[in-house]
Order: C-alpha cells, then sequence, then structure tokens
C-alpha cells in the first residue's frame, strides 16, 4: 500500500477507482459516481474500508455510511468553493484583525488572566484538541472558566446551570470574553475570525456519524465565530434537529462564502456579545 499511503487529495479520485464498490455490492450508484451527494464542497464516493484504512489523513473526510455491513465506508473528496485569491483575502483579514484586537484588548486580556489566575486553582488557559482545516488536529485556547476536575478522556459540553462552572467563568462566558485568546489561534493560522465552530475530537467522530454531510465543514478553517452561532446556533445542540440544522448552516456559509458575508458576520457577532443567548 506504499503507493497509497503517497497520494495527495488530488491525486485521490484516480487512485480510488478501482476500488469504488458498484450497486451491486452496496445497493448505490455505479462505480465513480457520487453517493447522494454532489455540492460545492465535496463529493462522497464509496470505498472498501481496507482501502479507505490505507489512505493519507489528507486524502479526504471519510464517513461510515452502513454500520451494520463493516465495509461500506465513504470518502469525502475535497472540493473548496474558495479559489486561492478568495483564500488569500480571507487570511489576510484574519491577520489584520485579530492582530489589531490583540493590541487593543492587550489590557483586558492581561486583566481577565490575572482575575483567573487569584479567583480559582488551576491554570489561566483551557486547552483542548479540536478538528481544523482538512480535520487536521489543533490545540484550542480559551480563558479557563471552569473548575479543574478529572475525568479521564471523556469530552462532556457545558450545560446550563453546570456546576462546573465558576462565577467568573459564568461572567466570561456569558460575555464571549473566554473566546478571546483564539485570537492567537488565528494569528497562528489554526482559526479563522469566521467560520463553522471547531469541536473537540471525540464529538467530532460522533457528529460524523450522526450527520452525513458533517465532514464537509473541514473544506475551511474552524472560526472564533460563524454563520451558524449569529443565527442562534450556539452552545448546546440538545437534539438531532438542532444540531443537523448547524451543520446545515455551516455548509450554506462554505458555500455561499464572500468579503462581505464574513463583514456582516463581525456585525451581527458584535450584536449578539452585547444581547448574547444560549451562552452559559
Amino acid at each position: 500500500m506504499s503507493a497509497q499511503a503517497a497520494a495527495t487529495s488530488q491525486g485521490i479520485a484516480s487512485l480510488a477507482q478501482p476500488w469504488l464498490l458498484g450497486a451491486e455490492q452496496m445497493g448505490l450508484p455505479a462505480a465513480g459516481e457520487a453517493i447522494g451527494l454532489d455540492r460545492p464542497v465535496g463529493t462522497m464516493v464509496a470505498l472498501e474500508a481496507a482501502i479507505l484504512d490505507a489512505l493519507p489523513a489528507s486524502a479526504g473526510q471519510a464517513a461510515l455510511l452502513d454500520a451494520g455491513a463493516g465495509e461500506a465506508c465513504g470518502l469525502t473528496l475535497p472540493r473548496s468553493p474558495l479559489d486561492e485569491t478568495d483564500l488569500a483575502l480571507k487570511r489576510g483579514f484574519d491577520l489584520m484583525v485579530a492582530a489589531l484586537l490583540v493590541f487593543l484588548l492587550a489590557p483586558l486580556l492581561v486583566a481577565v488572566a490575572l482575575l483567573i489566575r487569584f479567583t480559582s486553582e488551576g491554570p489561566v488557559l483551557f486547552r483542548q484538541t479540536r478538528g481544523g482545516l482538512h480535520g487536521r488536529p489543533f490545540e484550542i485556547y480559551k480563558f479557563r472558566t471552569m473548575t479543574v476536575q478529572e475525568n479521564g478522556t471523556a469530552v462532556v459540553q457545558a450545560r446550563r446551570g453546570d456546576p462546573r462552572v465558576t462565577p467568573l467563568g459564568r461572567f466570561l462566558r456569558s460575555s464571549s470574553l473566554d473566546e478571546l485568546p483564539q485570537l492567537f489561534n488565528v494569528l497562528k493560522g489554526d482559526m479563522s475570525m469566521i467560520g463553522p465552530r471547531p469541536h473537540a475530537v471525540d464529538q467530532e467522530r460522533d457528529f460524523a456519524l450522526r450527520v452525513a454531510d458533517y465532514a464537509l465543514r473541514h473544506h475551511v478553517r474552524p472560526g472564533i465565530t460563524g454563520w451558524a452561532q449569529v443565527c442562534g446556533y450556539r452552545g448546546e445542540t440538545r437534539t438531532e434537529d438542532a444540531l443537523a440544522r448547524r451543520i446545515a448552516l455551516d455548509l450554506q456559509y462554505i458555500e455561499r462564502w464572500s468579503f462581505w458575508l464574513d463583514l456582516w458576520i463581525m456585525v451581527r457577532t458584535c450584536r449578539a456579545v452585547l444581547a448574547p443567548q444560549n451562552a452559559y
């Protein structure tokens, strides 16, 4: 499998072709056809599980199509709707805004860090591995808003009235000040100012099984804020419908991206910070 291991996302279509499963094997379209998913941000094809496992992570985003059979897997072939000019414009905007905000908010960042340090035990920053561009993991930064607790490797999303949240943390979360350290994630290139919110790796695996299109979110950098958030889908997603709608809004943002849409989301985010909802 050395040839497959050296494959890139650009060559994945031809590499996968010999192992595409036809309708006679999976009840899906013939080899080479998309399986019900063909949109600006990607096309999913069927692959045998053994071949899928041999491909590099950069080849595409995998999703399980038939958990019972164990052999029916899908691979989403990346096709970003943003061209090189769009990507350069978006990255330039990110760097300019993030650098300006870090400069202007430096006294506030220091003040919040000192308050956290002297009001509760534990580190100032909360760090967690999350899924980024093309599914690559990165370490996200946030101001710590909870008491430090040992809970193995489990990821437990904060809920309304969560006893782990400190009094200061409750204010930081409701005002979104806990998100400010992510400006450094933007400067590092892990995140964008605007984009789908990144999820913890454990949650990503779960969400990918529950929402078929989930992997397509990884065609752009995750953002500090996004279209789904300004449309009211912030924080905990309590139902399957809410999760599906949130992912649909993320994909809608990617498909309809423009510089002016990013500016509009920034304006909507500022308004939402002044009148917060679903922040706890």
